[in-house]
């Protein structure tokens, strides 16, 4: 089953019948056009391509403006492709939106987490600061690193200050809370990765 690409609008959050409060995230999935179908006669394995989001004809490179003139689309900035067990039974320039999930009540959503550059071990991994007491010259810097003369190096994985955010990031099995098909709309409990109008792809939970 395909998923869809969709845009991070924001948060706010609804109210359910018994008067609580639930924090969403607003998505505004699709409309997405499909842009190449694979079969596996032809590519050696079965999969759909599709694209979201309005690009300048001029900042496609022309390969790519044929790729999508086959397809009888204008440029798309975002493509996808999904993986299908069978014969795809989407067409080249079709439609997909909303409906292509159902009556689904979990989705996973992936996308890039906000980039915060080179953080320090208190800001990218949560570690409490040292004694600020006087004299002290370890309140916010690292403490040991690694052990005496054995192994005398520094183990894999150990958490140190570097590159913080900016990469893929999945959130699986979040509820549904309601669907908007007229505005392409779909709220999910919770936060997903990403700032505003940043893009995510939607694919039902396994």
């Amino acid at each position: 089953m395909i998923g869809l690409i969709g845009k991070k609008i924001g948060m706010t959050r609804t109210f359910q019948e018994d008067g609580r409060s639930v924090p969403v995230t607003v998505i505004e999935a699709g409309p997405c056009v499909v842009t190449q179908v694979k079969t596996e006669n032809v590519d050696g394995y079965n999969a759909v391509q599709i694209g979201f989001g309005a690009k300048k004809a001029k900042n496609t490179p022309l390969p790519m403006q044929g790729h999508f003139r086959k397809a009888g689309t204008d440029p798309l900035r975002t493509l996808v492709e999904y993986r299908m067990e069978g014969e795809p039974e989407l067409k080249l320039g079709d439609a997909v939106d909303l409906s292509v999930l159902g009556e689904l009540s979990l989705v996973d959503v992936t996308g890039i987490t906000k980039g915060r550059g080179f953080s320090g071990n208190i800001k990218r991994h949560g570690h409490h600061r040292g004694p600020d007491g006087h004299g002290s010259k370890n309140v916010r810097a690292s403490g040991s690193i690694g052990m005496h003369t054995f192994p005398g190096r520094v183990v894999k994985g150990k958490a140190m200050p570097g590159q913080y955010g900016n990469k893929q990031e999945t959130k699986k099995n979040l509820t549904v809370v309601s669907v908007d098909t007229e505005r392409n709309l779909i709220l999910v409990k919770g936060s997903v990765p990403g700032h505003k109008n940043g893009i995510v792809t939607i694919r039902p939970s396994r």
